[in-house]
This record gives structure tokens, C-alpha cells and sequence, in this order.
């Protein structure tokens, strides 16, 4: 047999790279896409505008969603939320330093945020074990060189988390440890033209996703089934992650915050949800509504709870608009009725990007509590809340609005309709 001869069933010896890598049908040369390299730029450049206005020589960043942020990076986000695996050194000024997981350092090639790949040195007790405090100071060392060969003499460094054992063994370097989440907060808060694309493609996944939950709902589905459907158009769609379970039917929805189960949905009861679903670019898409599993018509108290929920939303939307205040948007907010009042959403409002985030919007109430003051800024995107539930009622309606702040007010990401049959007459 000539040795050119091979089985019909056998790899052909030409290279296939090239196929195997091709880019998704998405990208196309006739329309506007989001630029990835420019909205990585944009992020670090947000980053280190922060890190100049308080004067801090870097930042060394763990929360997976900020190293995606600061650099574009990503490698088993939910896991490393809980596992101190990976982190990456921002300086101010100099290359940007990410330390990846164990034969990882693949995952960064060709991002030109990133100028170097390093084994990250775990010294978490699940990866140290007894040898902590060891691996603290080989961490700590290392961080410390990287400060002082790029710092240009300031030793404050920033960190988003830093457990007792690096912040001794850091102070031991030199090193004066700072709080660093507020630097990517901020840095966060303002969305680019990229980065609003990006969201409103996420947007678009959750709301594909809501509309096959709408479909399914029927008498005898169960909870969890019919929550599963967004996870799978989620991940169809390119989506990766929901950081919550909340969805409740009938007496579930009342109080508010019941996770999904394997109850039954019957006819005539509410279903009320928050996605709260990470999509594809990584951007959060985060809205809420209740549907009325039929057949029947809903009753006169989930039209009366239903409208409420509806005309606070949009009450507040209203009022959004660039260079209000926090608390001023608090004072004007609508009122609840007292009923509803103890059983009220945590929030009026809050910041949306990669994850829920700066700023956030307290009830006038709950200001002794906690809350801020500051200003709403075009560029800013944000969630309207609602939840409407008697104090001791039988169900609960829950609703939320994403929008972006504009020049002039806002306009809507989330366009998915709301329930006419919900609705009361004069809304409709």
C-alpha cells in the first residue's frame, strides 16, 4: 500500500486552525458592532483616572468582575468569586500584571491590556493549608516589587480584598494598603457607547428568555421549571450566569425575596421574578415582572397591587434625570401606601453593569440605616424598583425598569411589555 494511502475515516493532514477558530456570525462589516479593544481601553484608562485622583501608585484586584473590567480578562468567574485564585496589578502608570491560575496564562493572549501573565500564588487555607501566613509573605513580597518598580516612590496600593495575612504581610514590605472597591465603583458607574451595545444585546437575551417563560406558563408547571427556560436561553444565547433564584408564585410572592422551589403554579395565581441574569459580554441584565397564569382573570386586588407596582416605576423614572441627587430623588419618589410600606423592595434604585452596582438608592426610611448622597450623571445606567405587597396580603407583584440616563432624562434598555390584563383600566 503507498504511504500516501489512509483510511477514508482518517483527520486530513492539512492544518484546520483557522476553521476552528472562526469568529461567531454576529460580526458583520455593514453595521456598527461594539469595539472590544476600544471598550477595554476605555475601562483601564476609567480605572486609572481613579487611581490618580486619589493619588494611589496601582491596585491589585480579586473580584473576578472587576480583573474583567480593568482588563477584559475572564477565567471561571463564579469559581474564583469564592477560591482567592487569580488577581491581577494595576499599577497607575506601568504594565498591568495579571496572576492566573495554574496553566491558565493562555486565557489572556492577545488582550493588549494585559503586558504579563504570571502563576498566581494562592494562599487561601483551601490552597495553603497550614502554610498561610508562608505564602502570605511570598505573595506580599512579590506585590511589594511590583509597587516599588512602578509606584515611582508612593507605597499606597489600593485592593479589593485583603485578608488580615496580606494586609501584615504587606505592611511589613512598606506597603500602605487602601480600600480599593470605590476606585472600581466609580470607574464603573459611566458606560461607554461599547458598553451600552453590550448591554442592550444582554437585555435582548433575558427578555428572549422571559418571553419562553411567559409562553410555558401554565397551570401544573412548577417553579423551577419554568425558571430553568431563562437559564437556557441564557446560555444558548451566549449568557453565562444568574446570581439569583427569584422567582415565587401565589403566596410565595408575599413577602418578597422567596427563592425558586418545586411548587406548582396554579390557575390564578401571580408570578412574580427578578432575572437578574448575567448575559452575554458579561453585562447584567436586570429586570422584574409578575404574570397571571390563567386561564381565568385576575382578581380586582392583584389589578389594585399590579398598578401600584406599575405607577411607581414609572413615577420614579420621571424623576431620573442627570444632576439629581440621590436624596432628592428619595424625597420626591412615590409613596407607598402604609400596608406596603414594611414589606418594601430594599431599594428605589441601583447601578447595573457587570453586576449590580454604584450607585444605589435607599427609601427615605432607611437612610439611618445605610445610603449615600451624590449625583446621577448621563452615562449611568440604573433599575427602577418596585415590589407591592400587603403587610399579611396573599401575593406580591414585583417590577424593575432598566434604563440609561441620558442629557435630557432617560431612555429604556428593558421594553418588555408589561401585563394588560394586570393593569388597571385608567393605566391601560
Amino acid at each position: 500500500m503507498p504511504d500516501t494511502a489512509r483510511a477514508p475515516d482518517a483527520e486530513p493532514a492539512f492544518k484546520i486552525t483557522t476553521a476552528r477558530r472562526t469568529p461567531g456570525m454576529g460580526l458583520l462589516d455593514c453595521v456598527g458592532q461594539p469595539d472590544m479593544a476600544r471598550l477595554r481601553t476605555y475601562r483601564l484608562g476609567r480605572v486609572r483616572a481613579e487611581l490618580r485622583a486619589r493619588d494611589y501608585a496601582g491596585i491589585v484586584l480579586y473580584d473576578p468582575i472587576n480583573i474583567r473590567y480593568a482588563t477584559g480578562s475572564r477565567n471561571m468567574a463564579v469559581w474564583t468569586l469564592h477560591n482567592a485564585a487569580r488577581y491581577c496589578f494595576v499599577p497607575t502608570e506601568g504594565p498591568v500584571v495579571l496572576f492566573d491560575f495554574h496553566n491558565c496564562e493562555h486565557l489572556s493572549a492577545g488582550l493588549e491590556t494585559i503586558d504579563e501573565v504570571r502563576p498566581a500564588r494562592g494562599w487561601y487555607y483551601f490552597s495553603a493549608g497550614p502554610h498561610i501566613a508562608a505564602q502570605a509573605k511570598l505573595w506580599a513580597a512579590e506585590i511589594a516589587a511590583l509597587a516599588r518598580a512602578h509606584g515611582g516612590g508612593n507605597r499606597r496600593l489600593a485592593f479589593d480584598h485583603c485578608d488580615s495575612h496580606g494586609a501584615a504581610a504587606l505592611a511589613e514590605e512598606g506597603v500602605q494598603v487602601v480600600e480599593g472597591q470605590e476606585v472600581l465603583e466609580l470607574a464603573r458607574s459611566i458606560k461607554s457607547a461599547d458598553e451600552i451595545a453590550c448591554m442592550s444585546a444582554s437585555v435582548s437575551v433575558c427578555e428572549a428568555g422571559m418571553a419562553a417563560m411567559r409562553e410555558a406558563l401554565r397551570p401544573g408547571i412548577t417553579e423551577q421549571q419554568l425558571w430553568a427556560l431563562l437559564h437556557k436561553v441564557n446560555i444558548e444565547q451566549g449568557g453565562e450566569w444568574i446570581e439569583t433564584r427569584l422567582l415565587a408564585s401565589g403566596g410565595r410572592t408575599n413577602p418578597w425575596f422567596q427563592e425558586a422551589n418545586d411548587r406548582i403554579i396554579r390557575a390564578g395565581e401571580l408570578v412574580s421574578f427578578d432575572t437578574d441574569l448575567i448575559g452575554p459580554y458579561g453585562m447584567c441584565a436586570d429586570i422584574s415582572r409578575t404574570y397571571f397564569c390563567g386561564p381565568g382573570r385576575p382578581t380586582p386586588e392583584q389589578r389594585t397591587l399590579y398598578g401600584l407596582a406599575w405607577e411607581q416605576i414609572h413615577t420614579n423614572m420621571a424623576l431620573v434625570k442627570p444632576g439629581i441627587s440621590f436624596l432628592e430623588l428619595a424625597e420626591k419618589s412615590f409613596k407607598l401606601p402604609e400596608d406596603c410600606r414594611p414589606n418594601r423592595y430594599s431599594v428605589i434604585f441601583h447601578g447595573v453593569g457587570l453586576c449590580d452596582e454604584y450607585p444605589l438608592g435607599p427609601y427615605p426610611e432607611d437612610l439611618k440605616m445605610g445610603g449615600y448622597d451624590g449625583v446621577l450623571q448621563p452615562g449611568m445606567t440604573l433599575c427602577i424598583e418596585s415590589y407591592m405587597g400587603r403587610v399579611g396580603g396573599d401575593e406580591g407583584v414585583k417590577l424593575e425598569q432598566q434604563v440609561l440616563v441620558t442629557e435630557s432624562g432617560i431612555e429604556l434598555l428593558s421594553t418588555f411589555p408589561f401585563e394588560d390584563d394586570l393593569l388597571p383600566s385608567r393605566w391601560i
